[in-house]
């Protein structure tokens, strides 16, 4: 059985190693799917599985960087690690600092463990049964989602900032006052989860390595990852022709205000 702890310290291993390429010149290639991939992407992958294989030998590792020999009956798979090496890639090209480590553990579709580190300024968000909490610079910090605002109210609402779809700006008109927060990987969904942001919605493609640990910080701070526009649970690992996200938004709850008036969707439509 793993700790906490120990996932942590593997994150922040992997974190160690993606900085040691950041502060020099690297090569980037591009994958098949015209994604970029860095040294930095491969050093934490090989990190990260053979970490996971040490701590829990037992349970299989789905990485963004698994080859598909690696993947062959992955749906068969009750638990298993899904791991995103390093989530934003284009944010660690750019140098910006915001890019994360992503480590989560899935149980029957959902995300029931995560831990998400940004090495740049060395914060952790970690999410489990026992609640969520930050770790920064040493100091752990419990956090929970914020009260959602009212319709009139302003709405902080997070965007990519890479990847801003036309259909993301049209949902941001919907609302009547708002500020819209940038923010690369999977930094975005933990705002909401620290109370930071009230809404993230993803409308435009993402695969289940981007999201998976944050989403359980979501969860373990109160908050819901759903699909949109139906507002199910988002779940994991149920397609097998596909790794790749429906539309998402994240929050910290639905009700029939903000629910049927923006998204058009009633409460009693939501699954919870």
């Amino acid at each position: 059985m793993y700790k906490a702890e120990q996932i942590v310290a593997l994150a922040k291993l992997a974190g160690d190693k993606i900085l040691d390429i950041y502060q020099r010149d690297f090569s980037i290639e591009t994958k098949k799917d015209q994604s970029p991939l860095t040294e930095a992407d491969l050093a934490a992958h090989q990190c990260i599985v053979a970490g996971l294989k040490q701590i829990t030998s037992d349970i299989p590792v789905l990485s963004e960087e698994s080859s598909e020999a690696e993947l062959q009956g992955r749906q068969q798979w009750t638990k298993y690690w899904l791991i995103d090496p390093l989530d934003g890639t284009k944010e660690f090209i750019k140098r910006n600092g915001e890019f994360t480590v992503n480590i989560a553990l899935i149980d029957d579709g959902l995300p029931v463990f995560g831990v998400v580190y940004a090495p740049v300024p060395e914060v952790f968000y970690v999410g489990g049964a026992s609640g969520a909490y930050k770790l920064e610079k040493g100091v752990k910090t419990d956090i929970s989602t914020a009260k959602i605002p009212g319709l009139a109210d302003q709405w902080r609402i997070v965007g990519s900032r890479s990847h801003q779809s036309d259909e993301f700006k049209a949902f941001v008109k919907k609302f009547a006052d708002t500020d819209v927060i940038s923010m690369g990987s999977s930094l975005k969904l933990c705002l909401v989860a620290e109370g930071a942001a009230d809404l993230y919605p993803r409308l435009g493609l993402t695969s289940e390595w981007d999201t998976a640990a944050a989403h359980a910080v979501v969860n373990a701070a109160g908050g819901k990852v759903l699909e949109y526009p139906s507002l199910k649970p988002l779940v994991y690992n149920t397609r097998p022709d596909t790794l790749l996200n429906p539309f998402f938004i994240v929050c910290a709850d639905v009700d029939q205000a903000w629910a049927g008036e923006i998204v058009g969707s009633s409460e009693s439509e939501v699954v919870s």
